[in-house]
């Protein structure tokens, strides 16, 4: 039997990749170690190395496709000896259903996630997000087999089955055209497309058969709350789709999970910068060193944790971690989304060793080369939107670790020494803070740490 070559799972957080590029071709001779595919994880691009020898006998993803699970087959590998006779089946579903209630979602994908391919550029969340059975057009009657097994089962495709679900369709109402009455992508997008419309039968939430035709809006929500696109759909706004990367589902899930499971509160404060700006500017004309405002945040955040090491800690139910390395994450914007790499033992390297490090994880994010060491992990992160302007704001905690610090702009400000009024370049800085793991006071202190660095920046150079 030909070996199924799965979707890795390249990081903690992947539950889907994109499959960026195929590096060997059918027919290719593969060794143990060698590269075959480039893998878009949620987090960066990465390349695959076989595990076993063999040749590639048959492709079962294309490249560019997206949302293919974890431990999906996405090749097969003929050993030696084997011949193409030995595909055939290999990588598709069982023909017949077994007689037993529809399995749970992850199931059916291990199961029925052989066949299909995603072509390039499709989102892996389909059309959009949920839609309210009731008011989805039936599917014309056909004589061609619908994909509903002995069991009640419905044949389906990793892909539509989770297009289904995330937009709100009966997979059992919709025909399928793939094999033995499949629903594939293609049957789940044209349900889609065909659009909302009065169904026979009303949903519980609806008003009786007999009741006079309502607008869209009374229509009622959909099952798990109308989102945007179906609040869009309902009063006929236009919009385009941009397809959500790897990234920026795991964005969206991860930051969601920390503001509504940790208790953030923040700490702002403001410090004067004048003496680190000539600084920065004395050390760029006589070593030719580019050293950047946040290089020097990013040194004087590592020294503070140090001096305040109860602030580099993660909250767990067992017991607070309090970490031994100081490791700062950066936060990154790219065209996928944020992404934030780490200096590691930041308190034990120079500026320019940390400005040269920044400058190069910045640019490998960017490029989407990061490998995993160099992004996963990290004790406290740093948020600088200065460069935009912004004068102030509060950042959203970066799980697990329990302090976020957001740096803005800075900009002259009248500011008053003694009794008299003067004038400074003041930045504005605002810690969040797990409230677990780390009481305001400590918060404070480490503040206090991190203004006596940034004001007097000559001591971050002894």
């Amino acid at each position: 039997m030909p070996i199924e070559i799965l979707m890795p799972a390249l990081s903690p957080t992947m539950t889907e990749g994109k499959l960026a590029k195929w590096l060997k071709r059918e027919g290719d001779p593969v060794k143990s170690g060698d590269v075959i595919a480039e893998i878009e994880t949620d987090k960066a691009t990465m390349e695959v190395e076989a595990v076993d020898e063999g040749t590639i006998g048959k492709l079962l993803v294309d490249e560019g496709s997206e949302g293919v699970a974890v431990n999906t087959p996405i090749a097969l590998l003929l050993e030696e000896g084997e011949d193409k006779s030995a595909l055939a089946g290999g990588g598709k579903p069982a023909p017949t259903p077994a007689p037993a209630p529809a399995p749970k979602t992850e199931d059916a994908k291990a199961e029925t996630g052989k066949a299909e391919a995603i072509p390039a550029g499709v989102p892996s969340y389909g059309k959009g997000g949920p839609v309210d059975e009731a008011v989805m057009p039936k599917p014309a009657a056909a004589p061609t087999p619908t994909a509903q097994g002995d069991g009640g089962r419905v044949f389906a495709s990793p892909l539509a089955r989770r297009m289904a679900e995330q937009s709100g369709l009966d997979l059992s109402r919709i025909q399928g055209s793939g094999p033995n009455g499949r629903v594939v992508k293609a049957d789940v997008e044209a349900a889609l497309q065909r659009g909302p419309q009065p169904a026979a039968k009303a949903a519980p939430t609806q008003a009786p058969a007999a009741a006079p035709a309502q607008t869209p809006q009374a229509a009622g929500p959909a099952p798990q709350g109308m989102d945007a696109r179906a609040f869009a759909d309902a009063i006929g706004m236009k919009y385009t789709v941009i397809p959500n990367t790897g990234m920026r589902k795991t964005i969206a899930k991860r930051l969601t999970e920390a503001w509504q499971t940790i208790p953030h509160f923040g700490l702002s404060i403001d410090l004067e910068i004048d003496r680190l700006m000539a600084l920065r500017a004395e050390i760029v004309e006589r070593t030719g060193e580019k050293v950047s405002v946040n290089d020097f945040v990013v040194k004087a955040v590592a020294i503070a944790l140090r001096k305040v090491p109860e602030a580099n800690v993660s909250w767990h139910p067992d017991g607070i971690l309090q970490y031994g390395d100081v490791d700062v994450s950066v936060a990154v914007a790219t065209d996928a989304g944020l992404i934030t790499p780490i200096v590691k033992n930041a308190d034990r390297k120079g500026l320019s060793a940390i400005s040269a490090e920044v400058k190069a994880l910045a640019q490998k994010a960017k490029d989407g080369k990061l490998r995993p060491e160099e992004f996963q992990g990290g004790t406290f992160s740093v948020s600088n939107l200065g460069m935009f302007g912004i004068k102030n704001f509060t950042s959203i905690i970066n799980p697990p670790q329990s302090c976020i610090l957001s740096v803005g702009a800075g900009e002259r400000r009248p500011v008053v020494r003694g009794d008299a009024l003067a004038v400074a370049t003041v930045m504005s800085c605002t810690l969040s803070v797990d409230h677990r793991s780390v009481d305001g006071a400590v918060g404070a202190r480490w503040l206090q740490e991190f203004k006596k660095l940034i004001e007097n920046p000559i001591a971050m150079l002894i």
